[in-house]
């Protein structure tokens, strides 16, 4: 059962680009024609998914998804990992072979 009007995600998106964007929340809802309380709702959700807010020093605003950098660092790490033993086995191999040459 629906309680009042749905909204497209890209609307939704778009809404919560301008809130975050605008001087307040309230005068964002106003401008869109829709209630403080959903634009609101709306805003608390992107957080909690981890779509935040990101201000420049220029003062523009972009929104990443915390998520996907968190995995992206989990998966830099898991290689940088794997590098370093892979140096460390060369250097060894490196050792063990100029002392098999003298």
């Amino acid at each position: 059962m629906s309680r009042g009007r749905s909204y497209s995600d890209e609307f939704k998106k778009g809404a919560i680009k301008l809130a975050l964007s605008s001087s307040s929340v309230i005068s964002a809802a106003q401008d869109l024609g829709i209630p403080k309380a959903t634009l609101s709702t709306w805003i608390k959700i992107a957080k909690e998914r981890g779509q935040v807010a990101v201000g420049a020093t220029d003062g523009t605003i972009s929104h990443i998804n915390v998520a996907e950098v968190v995995d992206e660092n989990k998966e830099l790490k898991k290689r940088v990992a794997r590098l370093e033993q892979e140096k460390a086995i060369l250097k060894k191999a490196a050792t063990y072979f100029a002392t098999e040459l003298l």
